[in-house]
């Protein structure tokens, strides 16, 4: 049994999990949230900007992530594989967690006041950069 079809329903699995996790404190303030934003009003555009930023901390760990793909497919049916699997794994985990920072930093800007325009912009933009990180089928 090859190496992928042990390691992707795992790497499917941690994708959804932390798209979960970054789209729960949005739903979590929808839900149970203040009407009204319960941190100064002032903080609301400086929020946005730097949720945008934010989406350029994915940029070295994509870069980080296709080199571990490339490894990965290198490594393929020899002694090194595994290995090469769990560096990939990090660096899926380490870029999701940096590609969904800008969903998060919009549940952060709800409370501010933020508006449900740009929080939709950040999730949407959180979501993109996170399609990235998932493991391509050439990798089969």
């Amino acid at each position: 049994m090859s190496g992928a079809l042990l390691h992707r329903p795992a790497f499917a699995r941690r994708w959804w999990a932390l798209l979960a996790l970054s789209l729960l404190p949005l739903l979590l303030l929808a839900l149970f949230g203040p009407a009204r934003g319960l941190l100064g009003d002032d903080l609301h555009m400086p929020l946005f900007v730097v949720a945008l930023l934010g989406m350029f901390v994915s940029l070295p760990l994509f870069r980080r992530y296709k080199l571990a793909l490339i490894a990965c497919a290198r490594a393929r049916g020899s002694a090194d594989e595994t290995p090469a699997w769990q560096r990939l794994a990090e660096a899926q985990r380490n870029g999701l967690l940096g590609a969904l920072l800008p969903a998060w930093l919009a549940a952060l800007g709800r409370l501010a006041g933020l508006h449900g325009v740009p929080v939709l912009l950040l999730v949407a933009a959180s979501l993109t950069i996170a399609i990235l990180y998932r493991l391509p089928r050439q990798l089969d």
